[in-house]
């Protein structure tokens, strides 16, 4: 381990721990039905699906937590490894209980706990693959972050599918293995960026975040864009399915065009916000982005795969600008708050996503014989809304920092 991780410096190492941090978390969704109503029988609709969320509202809480941490104390390595760590402890315990407990409540609790403690690591990773941005520049240091993020979310479900096919109980089991060796790893080769900042108190901190009205151009883009997220995999998967007469490969081949694609160009996309204006890059991309998923559920079935693949294309021109304003508004005595503020309005958006989707299906469903239509075109115009409108409000100069100068954002 001493051998290794000098060998891959602490510039890298945080991009290796986010990859691998995003593995267990996607990894659990095809096993859910092992972890709820398979092992507990009985259980109803809202307690499974309970599985799944109870693990955001962790995520919810421990994004904010860590950031003003982090900033607080000026300490983001020891941080993130006592994160990973007890990431890695709640992973095994949810295991442990999933072959001896009778409780789905510990279950639960377990899943909370885990959620808290991987938003924190992820938080914390991102902010010190910020501050390690080096000679190439931010930007393409946070394509290089939203890469590693999104290629763990890409890898994590077939991997998880794969193994717990085999046995369940392997995927918490290895995601809790896993991540406390990132912990250790995390001991051994993370710092701390050299950079000098100054340790501000938590309401100092809220106060600094609410006056750079910025930072609302890219939290209003993550939480419109985790929303279509939550969209795609409960409404378009059901659309899929029940419509268009996919099956199970069909599905995950349609998944697979979009996330590798994603994956693979948000570090290029990343390279060029140095070239272009980010802010720019975001609102081309979510125009697309809002064409893209409004004429999805007009197409044939043969033009659905290639589509997709298009759609992921368009995604991560969007997706790393939007990681590159997140830190450049921070700033370095805010960044991980930033980030984590950034987290906490994905996450917020991937919840509304499934819910107003079912919402206006049900809706349209009341009098129209094909529902799926009209909620494709309006999920793809809040992108399209979205985008527009921050637009205009940030060439206004009504975002400007509150009380001071306009701040323009440093070059990526």
């Amino acid at each position: 381990m001493r051998r290794l991780t000098p060998m891959i410096g602490p510039h890298l190492l945080p991009l290796l721990l986010l990859y691998g941090l995003m593995l267990p978390v996607t990894g659990m969704v095809p096993v859910l039905a092992d972890f709820t109503a398979e092992r507990f029988p009985g259980l109803g609709q809202f307690a499974s699906h309970l599985f799944m969320s109870i693990n955001m509202i962790g995520a919810l809480v421990g994004a904010p937590v860590a950031g003003v941490l982090s900033d607080r104390l000026g300490r983001r390595k020891a941080l993130a490894v006592g994160a990973l760590a007890i990431n890695g402890l709640t992973l095994l315990g949810i295991a442990w209980a999933y072959r001896s407990a009778e409780s789905y409540g510990l279950l639960l609790a377990l899943r909370l706990v885990e959620g808290f403690a991987h938003m924190s690591a992820l938080s914390l990773l991102m902010a010190l693959g910020a501050d390690h941005a080096g000679k190439a520049g931010l930007g393409a240091r946070m394509g290089a972050v939203g890469a590693c993020i999104s290629l763990g979310v890409a890898t994590g479900a077939p991997l998880g599918g794969f193994i717990g096919s085999i046995d369940p109980l392997w995927v918490p089991l290895g995601g809790g293995l896993l991540s406390l060796a990132l912990a250790a790893a995390g001991v051994v080769g993370l710092a701390d960026g050299t950079t000098v900042r100054p340790r501000m108190a938590a309401a100092e901190i809220v106060a600094t975040l609410r006056r750079r009205r910025q930072l609302v151009i890219p939290l209003a883009f993550s939480f419109a864009d985790r929303l279509t997220v939550g969209f795609i995999v409960s409404t378009l998967s059901l659309y899929l399915g029940l419509v268009i007469g996919f099956d199970a490969g069909q599905i995950g081949l349609a998944m697979a065009a979009f996330l590798v694609p994603f994956s693979l160009l948000t570090w290029p996309a990343g390279h060029l916000s140095r070239h272009w204006d980010p802010l720019l890059m975001m609102v081309i991309g979510s125009v697309l982005y809002g064409v893209f998923l409004a004429i999805l559920a007009f197409l044939p079935a043969e033009r659905i795969v290639s589509a997709m693949a298009m759609g992921g294309l368009i995604a991560a021109l969007m997706y790393a600008p939007s990681l590159v304003l997140a830190a450049q508004y921070g700033g370095a005595d805010c960044r991980a708050s930033a980030l984590a503020a950034f987290n906490m309005a994905g996450s917020l958006g991937f919840a509304a996503g499934p819910v107003l989707s079912s919402v206006l299906l049900t809706i349209f469903g009341w009098f129209m014989a094909r529902p799926y239509a009209p909620v494709f075109v309006i999920i793809g115009a809040i992108e399209v809304v979205l985008a527009l409108g921050v637009l205009v409000l940030a060439r206004s100069g009504r975002l400007d920092e509150a009380g001071t100068r306009a701040t323009t954002p440093m070059a990526p």
